[in-house]
């Protein structure tokens, strides 16, 4: 298992719960910050539940609203499911716990550097020179690649994101906010303050300087202008991962290689603004665990997962166009037809999660 977020754990714990001989390897040594929203929704609670985490046992905020904000236009509506908030870290730790619990041995503060597939089995060699031999090797290592098991894709959006402290606090609810090049989120974070976070086809100074950023987003809207007034930024610079291909989906083609399971963004990288790719990650991890102990390739358990996300893709992809086309025109939509908001906003979650079975 390459990769410790909430793929690689959830893999881990579901193949060590299944009786697997299991290693995660994860390179770094402690909890931190990602570039992650850190929304989760109902399938993403459910999948959770399914594993043995309560997000409110976690201290998880509440979200239940939505805004969507394009220059004077803006549009407010009740989403149809409770969603959360929780920081990465603290997900992240306490999947790893549970990976830990069940058995699993998992190797932190260590990076693999290679893979190869030699006779019926992967070498894997680590960054101190350690090498580890597998049946199967699952790649969860999120937006980096493994050297030689790159995803083919081309270019990319910024992704960025900035912890701050807002005069107003923002409560239960999550705003969108297009600006150029591109679109922002504002979420509430748990424990107080907000996280903006952007996904921008070019970005200069927004990626080092927060007052850039900030005053980016702000231009958008005359909303954003009034959530942002005061913002302090809790970090010096804005968090940041360039290349990233929002809307990439992992397609074999047969060709997959043997034993070789993507999960999480290696898999599939759903646009920001759904909030979705911790469900995905954690729904593809605990599937390619089930693939392996019943035996299927790889080839298969990616095409069948292909099909299991090929709901909230398409839905989220149709969305993510619309405001970086028209945001005035979808604000105006949403505004007049919060039910259709509603209706989008349940399309981009998983459908049944929790209980999905490779074919």
């Amino acid at each position: 298992m390459v990769g410790g977020g909430p793929a690689g754990a959830a893999a881990a714990i579901t193949l060590a719960r299944g009786g697997a001989c299991v290693t995660l390897v994860e390179r770094e040594a402690g909890a931190r910050e990602k570039v992650c929203g850190e929304f989760l929704g109902p399938d993403a609670a459910r999948l959770l539940e399914g594993l043995g985490l309560s997000l409110p046992g976690l201290g998880a905020a509440p979200i239940e609203g939505a805004i969507l904000a394009s220059g004077p236009r803006e549009a407010c509506w009740s989403l149809p499911f409770r969603a959360w908030s929780l920081p990465r870290a603290v997900l992240d730790e306490a999947l790893l716990g549970l990976a830990q619990g069940a058995g699993a041995r998992v190797l932190r503060g260590r990076a693999v550097a290679g893979a190869a597939r030699e006779g019926a089995a992967w070498s894997v060699r680590l960054s101190d020179g350690a090498a580890l031999q597998a049946g199967a090797l699952v790649l969860a290592t999120g937006k980096h690649e493994l050297r030689g098991h790159a995803r083919p894709v081309p270019g990319g959006a910024i992704g960025l994101k900035l912890p701050l402290r807002l005069e107003e606090p923002l409560k239960d609810t999550v705003v969108l906010l297009p600006s150029a090049g591109g679109y922002a989120g504002l979420q509430p974070r748990a424990g107080g303050g907000a996280n903006l976070c952007a996904a921008l086809r070019a970005a200069g100074a927004e990626a080092r300087d927060p007052a850039a950023l900030l005053a980016r987003v702000a231009a958008g809207s005359a909303r954003a202008a009034a959530l942002l007034r005061g913002a302090e930024p809790l970090l010096p610079r804005p968090m940041a991962v360039a290349r990233v291909p929002y809307g990439f989906r992992h397609r074999d083609a047969g060709a997959a290689e043997p034993g070789l399971y993507r999960i999480g963004d290696q898999f599939a990288v759903v646009p920001s603004l759904a909030g979705d790719g911790v469900a995905m990650a954690l729904e593809g991890g605990a599937a390619a665990a089930r693939a392996i102990l019943a035996g299927q390739q790889a080839g298969a358990f990616h095409a069948a997962l292909n099909r299991r996300f090929d709901r909230p893709m398409r839905w989220s992809g149709l969305v993510a166009r619309g405001m970086e086309a028209a945001p005035g025109a979808l604000a105006l939509a949403a505004g007049a037809m919060p039910g259709l908001a509603r209706l989008a906003a349940a399309r981009m979650r998983l459908p049944g999660a929790g209980g999905f079975t490779p074919a």
